[in-house]
């Protein structure tokens, strides 16, 4: 008999009652929640470091306001503008309604460079420095990230007779979802938690010994996570109905420059060899 596993998990936690001032039928759902625990675990994270490196904790603060406000900002216009264009530029003020879903990893990634470019021209940093220190908490944040998506029962893959494959019970599409399907959440959430530990791991190895040069941690980042990505968009259902006639999907084009950028952050970084010190 096909082995395979019932996912049944509701995408909400608790909703407030609707007798409540304000706040009432508020609904706190699992996806948000993990959004939220990737900020505040990347900022202990880079407070340590930061701590580690003797940068002003007034720092840390500026920081996390910009990748907070650049992250969700590029990963909104990110959905809209690499997914359903047509749909949002004819429902503009739908693009603010970030509560109803749409939020693309790729246009996180655009906006997070945007935002740490400012900061670090602003404060007088390296932008490759920064970004090192910051892609290390952004890869626990992939993690969460997709186990969001997996509480959604969303992005999941194809269908397989594999004995992990799930059903997804509470997919909004009951027919694409019929049968058990890969569980890619999983997969490229896993991936990103082992991409994780060997970055933060390389950078307590090489801290003290002044060899940690500006940008290899960022491109080594880069090259990991979009491999990773572009390999598992193989398994995916696409996300959007136009995808299907596409050889490589959306996912896949928009990883590419992020792989290549890192390949040659990483050649770059080789040949330079700078280690900022503050």
């Amino acid at each position: 008999m096909l082995g395979y596993i019932v996912w049944n998990v509701e995408p909400e936690i608790f909703q407030i009652p609707e007798t409540w001032p304000v706040i009432g039928g508020f609904a706190v759902r699992w996806y948000g929640l993990l959004f939220a625990l990737s900020f505040i675990l990347g900022y202990i994270m880079v407070k340590k470091i930061f701590a580690k490196e003797n940068i002003p904790e007034k720092l840390l603060d500026e920081l996390s306001t910009y990748m907070v406000v650049f992250t969700i900002l590029g990963a909104r216009l990110g959905h809209v503008f690499f997914y359903e264009p047509h749909y949002f530029l004819a429902h503009p003020l739908e693009i603010l309604q970030i509560w109803k879903g749409g939020l693309a990893s790729h246009g996180a990634g655009i906006g997070i460079l945007i935002g740490i470019y400012i900061f670090a021209r602003k404060n007088k940093l390296p932008f490759l420095w920064v970004m090192d220190r910051i892609v290390i908490p952004v890869a626990l944040s992939g993690f969460f990230i997709r186990t969001g998506n997996l509480m959604n029962s969303e992005i999941f893959g194809y269908p397989t007779t594999l004995p992990w494959g799930f059903v997804f019970v509470n997919a909004s599409d009951p027919a694409l979802a019929a049968g058990p399907h890969h569980p890619t959440q999983i997969y490229e959430g896993l991936s990103y938690l082992i991409i994780f530990f060997v970055l933060y791991r390389y950078y307590w190895k090489k801290i003290d010994t002044g060899k940690l040069y500006d940008g290899k941690i960022f491109g080594y980042f880069l090259i990991a996570v979009f491999t990773m990505r572009f390999l598992i968009e193989f398994l995916k259902e696409p996300q959007e109905y136009w995808e299907k006639s596409m050889i490589l999907d959306m996912g896949q084009l928009l990883s590419i420059p992020f792989i290549i950028g890192g390949i040659v952050i990483v050649w770059y970084t080789n040949r330079r060899k700078f280690a900022f010190k503050k």
